[in-house]
């Protein structure tokens, strides 16, 4: 399997960048949001790679960062998402955007992408609720969990040391930020995120 592709843009598509790496251009199908990252023809550039390989075909899916190829990976765990309707997503929405949209419950975020009606983005938000808490995030601050800095990661804490599992935890206390405010304090977070489970 390949995991990763290191060379010189050949070609930008609209939906996918060809990769020479020593003589031999590989295509790689990546989202609006990756190609837009890309560099222009003949410039380096180095790309996370996700194979899949069917009975027909063999594809490479490409990804600047590692938090996108992770939640390409586990949007395609939900019926009725496969590649093409994952990289819509990631089009439309951040890795660290699609955490909190699924950590809140934000199912009307996660439709605005091409092929994502209503009842897929409920079943996507449902589904996927405790990776939003697993998967690392690169934001400005670093690397961090959904959730994991400042007044949120300090409510989503004691929530959990309240007895609480952390994908519950994680998803009242975004709940919770989004009514009061995310530079709301602790003690307002863990009020509200309380009030939040116990609906």
């Amino acid at each position: 399997m390949i995991a990763s592709l290191a060379g010189l843009v050949e070609l930008l598509a609209e939906d996918h960048v060809v990769v020479d790496v020593g003589g031999v251009g590989y295509l790689v199908q990546c989202s609006g949001r990756t190609l837009g990252a890309m560099p222009g023809p003949g410039e380096p550039v180095k790309l996370l790679i996700e194979t899949h390989v069917r009975e027909d075909r063999f594809e490479l899916f490409g990804f600047v960062e590692g938090a996108e190829r992770e939640w390409f990976r586990r949007l395609q765990g939900v019926q009725g998402v496969g590649a093409r309707v994952a990289l819509a997503i990631l089009t439309v929405l951040r890795p660290d955007e699609l955490a909190r949209a699924i950590a809140s419950g934000d199912k009307a975020l996660v439709s605005r992408a091409n092929g994502v009606g209503a009842k897929l983005a409920q079943r996507i938000v449902t589904e996927l609720r405790d990776a939003a808490s697993e998967i690392a995030l690169a934001t400005d601050g670093g690397p961090i969990g959904a959730l994991a800095g400042g007044a949120e990661g300090d409510a989503v804490s004691a929530l959990i040391h309240l007895g609480y599992r952390r994908g519950e935890a994680v998803s009242a206390v975004a709940a919770a930020a989004r009514r009061v405010g995310a530079d709301a304090g602790v003690d307002a977070l863990i009020r509200d995120g309380l009030r939040e489970l116990a609906r």
